[in-house]
């Protein structure tokens, strides 16, 4: 059956490029960050450099026996928590996105306790500048965005022995994932510095919600750049000192990516950037980006800001920097896969329904493919015919191969049935099948996406598993239009193919197995069709 086809073609290919994925991470050159001296461009953000000057090295993490006072920020979007030490973000919980295991409960990104450590960290470089060790001064410990207030600022502040007076700026925007955090440096000493910024996150390796071994996703550092255009580095990577980061640059992001979400770090301009991978202890790792600012004369001032995204993975992203929406990890297929679900949000914009969108657009693919897919079961059909005048050949020329192979090819010719017929059509239609499989896997809109019943979250599996049998009923319903295998163990396995398939979808997403079950339904009324039609012209040629 065409379903069965695919799914095994899918689960070997995607098993040889998990393989060769695994080569390339184990034999790839190790790289190690470095920069290289040059005049940075100005922008916006970077007051531009009179000369040019050496990049401070990444900063090493020290464990401060300082403790700072948390500060709340409320949004639209987001609840935030950002430690006076260092000025830390230690926790983000975005209000419109709900708890992977508890829906009363709005999901939580960002955090640091005894099990899991995931924050945005900044500081400066240079002098006695504050790295994110020192602990800063605030005027409030809670900050809530007003009905019609467009920007919420909270500032932070930090003064030096020696007169240098460092504020950092988190600039907060209702309806918005973006928080721009400025550094804004009055150098009241008597000697001229040249700081730089730097721009990290630190997270150790835990998986949210565990790992999914059936529906695999990433979890770890990515980066951008023109160069060298998305770029993801695992974990075990950077803790053997293999990672691949991008050499210096004068564009690109850094961020960290989990199932369907991502935090970065969006430097903007064209402005010079040294990117950097860590691991600061076991199991824990910080990506980044350093910057230089001009070198900042006594009594002179200036400032750098950079924006953090902390939001939903979507495609869309690329409108707030480029290459973001690279961050949805459709895998290879993304050439496909994008106009995919972009017809699938069509749909829903008009259905209101994502289970009713992944229904309809099931159907438009499988019109799409109906000449195709009528060929193919138009060569099953035709087997199914002959398959009787197969076993007698079977059995007459059981002890010749050559004989048999010979007679079967006779039949094949009189018969005008082309062996492979069905095969090439179902081919085509595997990187559309695979394209879809990661648009609904990837697509943050299916979380918590209600369909109808007990159906209230297509991202996760049928808690009571009715469409996984569904699925394995509509299976074997499919596998009694097809030709029984003349040999024994093929038809044994085809027997048997039903359960095993229906056991193996009871860990894959609702609207995984819902898309399956649509297919195999349409399958089925096809096939009966052609092989009814089929059968009819044989009695009448007969």
């Amino acid at each position: 059956m065409d379903f069965q086809r695919i799914l095994l073609f899918l689960v070997f290919s995607f098993s040889i490029y998990s393989l060769w994925e695994g080569w390339q991470r184990e034999h790839q050159i190790p790289v190690q960050p470095g920069f290289s001296s040059s005049t940075p461009a100005p922008s916006q953000n970077l007051v531009k450099l009179d000369k040019p000057k050496e990049m401070a090295s990444a900063p090493d993490v020290i464990a401060s026996s300082q403790k700072g006072e948390p500060v709340t920020v409320r949004t639209d979007f987001m609840q935030v928590e950002i430690n006076t030490l260092g000025g830390d973000i230690t926790r983000l919980e975005l209000l419109n996105h709900h708890d992977t295991n508890d829906k009363s409960k709005p999901f939580v990104v960002f955090e640091s306790d005894a099990g899991q450590k995931y924050i945005a960290q900044t500081g400066l470089l240079g002098g006695n500048l504050p790295t994110h060790n020192a602990v800063f001064s605030v005027k409030s410990n809670n900050y809530v965005i007003t009905p019609g207030q467009k920007a919420l600022e909270v500032p932070f502040t930090y003064k030096t022995a020696n007169g240098i007076t460092v504020s950092k700026i988190f600039v907060f925007h209702n309806d918005s994932y973006l928080v721009d955090v400025k550094y804004a440096i009055n150098n009241g000493s008597k000697d001229a510095i040249d700081p730089s910024a730097y721009f990290q996150i630190v997270r150790n390796d835990f998986v949210p919600g565990g790992p999914s071994h059936f529906v695999p996703t990433y979890t770890g550092p990515a980066f951008y750049t023109e160069k060298d255009k998305f770029k993801k580095v695992e974990f075990s990577s950077i803790e053997k000192h293999k990672a691949d980061v991008p050499a210096a640059s004068d564009n690109g992001w850094v961020g960290m990516l989990q199932h369907y979400f991502v935090s970065a770090w969006l430097p903007q301009g064209k402005t010079e950037r040294e990117f950097f991978a860590k691991q600061l202890s076991d199991k824990l790792y910080s990506v980044g980006v350093i910057l230089p600012i001009a070198t900042i004369e006594p009594g002179k001032d200036a400032s750098i800001t950079v924006p953090l995204y902390v939001g939903p993975a979507q495609s869309k992203l690329d409108n707030v920097a480029e290459g973001l929406g690279l961050t949805v990890d459709y895998g290879f297929l993304t050439i496909i896969a994008k106009p995919i679900f972009w017809l699938l949000t069509f749909i829903h914009g008009m259905v209101g329904n994502w289970g009713v969108a992944i229904i309809l657009l099931t159907v438009l693919i499988k019109l799409f493919f109906f000449p195709l897919s009528a060929a193919s079961y138009r060569s099953m059909a035709k087997m199914r015919v002959v398959a009787p005048k197969l076993t007698r050949i079977k059995e007459q020329y059981a002890n010749d191969r050559e004989k048999l192979n010979r007679a079967m090819m006779d039949l094949y010719k009189t018969e005008k049935i082309n062996p492979m017929g069905g095969c090439f059509p179902v081919l085509i239609q595997i990187p559309v099948f695979m394209a879809l499989y990661w648009s609904i896997q990837s697509s943050v809109e299916m979380r918590y996406a209600p369909f109808f019943g007990w159906i209230t979250d297509l991202s996760k599996t049928d808690p009571y598993f009715v469409l996984p049998v569904l699925m394995g009923v509509s299976m074997f319903v499919q596998s009694r239009l097809n030709p029984t295998p003349p040999d024994p163990l093929q038809a044994k396995m085809m027997q048997i193919m039903p359960l095993v398939f229906s056991i193996v979808f009871f860990f894959f997403p609702a609207g995984l197995v819902l898309y399956s079950i649509v297919n195999n339904v349409l399958s089925i009324l096809q096939q009966w069709y052609i092989n009814r039609l089929i059968s009819t012209d044989t009695k009448g040629a007969a």
